[in-house]
C-alpha cells in the first residue's frame, strides 16, 4: 500500500531533530510522499533543506499562511511572489482565513487570500486551504475563482456535512486528518456519505495527531490510523482507501508529472 500525506510540517523543530527516523516511519507503513506547505519567511529555509536533504519524499508548496499576516504581510506576499517567479512549487499553500486567534488583519487576510489565489490560478497549480472559524467566509471566497478552474484542498477539514457538500460543490477536495479520529467532532458523520473521490488523506504534523496518539507529537506515519478510520466509515478495506486517496492526491498536486 502506498499512502500520500497531503499536509506536513516535517520542518518544524518538533520532528528536526530525529527527521531521520520520522521519515523512516513514514515510509515503513507506505507514507512514501510527504507534501509541505509554507507557513512564512522565518521558516522557509527549514522547509526547503528538508525538501533538499529528501527530494524523493518531501515536497514543498509556496504561501502565506493566514495567522501570520501582519503588518509586514507585504513584505511576506513579496517573497512568496519572488519565490513562485523563479521555482516550480506543488502547489500554493497553506493560505485562507483564520479568525481565531485574531481578527485585527481580517481585510489584509482577505487580500492576500485572494491574490494568492490568483496567482495559483496564472500558474494552474492547486491550493491547500487553512480554514478556522471562517468556514462560510472561506468558502464565499474561494467561489469566484473555483468557477474559473481553481482547485485545491480544505486542509485539516472539520466542518459539517453542509460544509463538505459545498465545498465538493466546487470540485475541491477535503483533507482528512487526525480529527477524523476525535469521537465528538462529527467529522466522521460529515464525510460518511462524501464520495471518495474527493478526499484525500494528511496529518498535519507535529499537529493534531490521530487516535490512539492524540496529545503526543504527530508525525506522517501515524496518518495510517486515519485511513484505517476512513476504511471503517465507508466499510470498504484499507488497500483500497490507499489506493482512492493516493491517486487523487497525485491527480490533484500532479505527481505524476514530477
Amino acid at each position: 500500500m502506498h499512502f500520500i500525506d497531503t499536509h506536513a510540517h516535517v520542518y518544524a523543530e518538533e520532528l528536526t531533530s530525529d527527521l531521520n527516523v520520522v521519515i523512516k516511519n513514514a515510509i515503513s507503513v507506505g507514507v512514501d510522499k510527504i507534501l509541505m506547505p509554507a507557513i512564512d519567511s522565518t521558516t522557509l529555509d527549514a522547509m526547503l533543506k528538508v525538501e533538499a536533504q529528501f527530494p524523493a519524499h518531501c515536497i514543498a508548496m509556496m504561501g502565506l499562511h493566514p495567522c501570520y499576516v501582519k503588518e509586514n504581510y507585504k513584505e511576506e506576499l513579496k517573497l512568496v511572489e519572488d519565490w513562485i517567479g523563479k521555482r516550480k512549487f506543488i502547489a500554493i499553500g497553506e493560505i485562507g482565513f483564520d479568525f481565531y486567534w485574531d481578527k485585527t488583519f481580517v481585510k489584509e487576510q482577505q487580500f492576500v487570500f485572494e491574490i494568492q489565489m490568483q496567482w495559483a490560478l496564472d500558474l494552474q497549480l492547486p491550493i491547500a486551504i487553512h480554514t478556522r472559524n471562517a468556514m462560510g467566509e472561506t468558502i464565499e471566497a474561494v467561489k469566484p475563482f473555483a468557477k474559473k478552474g481553481l482547485r485545491g484542498v480544505f486542509h485539516c477539514f472539520s466542518g459539517s456535512k453542509e460544509s463538505a457538500d459545498q465545498i465538493i460543490g466546487m470540485g475541491f477536495h477535503l483533507g482528512l486528518g487526525g480529527v477524523l479520529t476525535y469521537k465528538n467532532a462529527g467529522v466522521a458523520e460529515a464525510v460518511k456519505e462524501i464520495p471518495m473521490e474527493y478526499l484525500v488523506l494528511e496529518t498535519d504534523a507535529p499537529y493534531l495527531a490521530p487516535v490512539p496518539y492524540r496529545g503526543k507529537t504527530n508525525q506522517p506515519a501515524y496518518m495510517l490510523e486515519v485511513a484505517k478510520k476512513l476504511a471503517e466509515i465507508k466499510s470498504m478495506p484499507l488497500h483500497e482507501i490507499a489506493a482512492i486517496t493516493t491517486s487523487n492526491a497525485e491527480k490533484l498536486f500532479g505527481l505524476s508529472n514530477l
